[in-house]
């Protein structure tokens, strides 16, 4: 029974970490006061061109920086069309998640019977493989559930960590937050906002993408031409944004809540066996319905927040985002 718990944790962390990814960049990029919709396409994009470049070279290191740096181009053609051209955020970004699936789907299909096989790969299955920490992995029920991970698992943790230092306590870290809050009121103290901008939404875009090759690595590679590896994770990272108040470090136990919903997808059945007397029900549930759960939960972050929202007279949520800058305006 002990085993089963082991796993169902283990498991709660491995699908939480594309949302911890994707969560992080989406945070980065908010907080510079832009608000892009396009993570579902992000990530899609990062996923494939990821996976091709690291089973290419067989490297987990090549796949994870060309994941980054594809997703930051993306992250750039935001930028140009929100910052320079003034284009509406909510329709760039859109538009972002509809052409990077699209091209997910394109790039699979056109390799057709030539895309690669993950289990050809032996040095990236290699790199990709758990990694257990002296002392705290032998820690009864939770040390193989929380220390027995692949390198991209602990890098995600540290990510989230880096960043809320970033912004709590670097000087170029609060400048971004003062874009967000108010960029005219920055703009007037000689900060380069467009530079602030590109640069923050380029990077956060980037992590998303890694979150996207984390989720093609751990289904296998395997492209279906019918399903996308990201399925709706960019739209429940979004949705995570506000549940963590825009805070990374809150992130972290918010996507292990959403990870323990999507888990459940997976072990009901398990669980129910092990555990008969209490949680036997789980059993009774139609499995469509642990399949929309983390949607539903989403739904329900929404409107929690929202209520949350107007009792306590606002949260965290940079007060410009989602607004373009007008200098003349100012």
């Amino acid at each position: 029974m002990l085993d089963v718990i082991t796993l169902f944790l283990f498991n709660i962390v491995i699908y939480s970490i594309p949302l911890l990814y994707a969560t992080c960049g989406e945070i980065m990029v908010e907080k510079s006061g832009s608000l892009n919709l396009g993570v579902e396409g992000t990530m899609a994009i990062g996923a494939v061109f990821g996976f091709l470049a690291g089973c290419k070279a067989d490297s987990l290191l090549v796949g994870v920086l060309v994941s980054f740096v594809v997703s930051a181009v993306v992250g750039s053609i935001f930028s140009l069309f929100t910052i320079t051209l003034q284009a509406n955020q909510n329709v760039t970004g859109l538009t972002i998640t509809t052409i990077g699936v699209a091209v997910y789907f394109f790039v699979g299909n056109a390799l057709g019977a030539n895309w690669p096989y993950l289990r050809d790969c032996v040095r990236l299955n290699k790199s990709f493989s758990q990694i257990e920490l002296p002392g705290l992995s032998r820690i009864p029920v939770i040390g193989k559930a929380f220390f027995s991970h692949n390198i991209l698992v602990y890098a995600a943790v540290v990510i989230a960590i880096l960043i809320w230092v970033y912004f709590e306590k670097t000087s170029t870290g609060l400048k971004l937050r003062a874009i967000g809050e108010n960029p005219g009121a920055a703009d007037s103290l000689g900060i380069d906002i467009v530079r602030y901008k590109y640069l923050h939404i380029m990077f956060g875009s980037g992590i998303m993408g890694i979150g996207g090759l984390y989720m093609g690595l751990n289904m296998g590679g395997t492209f279906e031409g019918s399903n996308c590896w990201i399925n709706g994770y960019g739209w429940i990272a979004i949705a995570l944004v506000i549940f963590a108040n825009w805070s990374t470090t809150h992130a972290i136990i918010g996507t292990f809540v959403f990870g323990f919903f999507n888990t459940l997808r997976v072990y009901n059945m398990p669980l129910a066996t092990a555990f008969p007397n209490s949680l036997g029900w789980l059993s009774k549930i139609p499995a469509q319905f642990f399949s929309a759960l983390p949607f539903i939960v989403t739904l329900l972050v929404l409107i929690i927040s929202s209520i949350r929202s107007k009792k306590t007279g606002g949260s965290n949520s940079p007060t410009a985002i989602g607004v373009n800058y007008y200098r003349e305006d100012r």
